[in-house]
């Protein structure tokens, strides 16, 4: 077992797919890995209850965050506080992977 919880997720998604897994799920934390194929993108979308934080771990993402959208390249990080619009696609050729943070969870 290791401790890094990232390290067995390997997803290979094709082009405008997402593939997503939960790595950990506390009393007050869910960690999700995504990784996004080419063309691929999840929803600017909010959580009222909730803050999220990416973390770009591999390639380049446009990160959508309110009415602002920037190029992110691995390792980023982008802060989204609760009830904030955000979002991400993967405008690059290669498969581009992050973890997300929801904290606290969301109901």
């Amino acid at each position: 077992m290791s401790l890094d919880l990232l390290s067995e997720f390997d997803s290979r998604p094709d082009t405008e797919e997402v593939h997503s897994t939960e790595l950990s799920e506390t009393d007050d934390v869910l960690l999700k890995a995504v990784a996004l194929g080419p063309g691929a993108n999840v929803e600017p979308h909010t959580h009222s209850d909730a803050t999220n934080v990416f973390h770009i771990m591999r390639g380049t993402l446009t990160v959508k965050q309110g009415s602002e959208e920037e190029r992110i390249t691995a390792p980023g990080t982008v802060l989204s506080e609760r009830g904030e619009l955000h979002g991400a696609r993967n405008e690059g050729d290669e498969v581009a992977v992050m973890t997300v943070s929801l904290c606290p969870l969301p109901e």
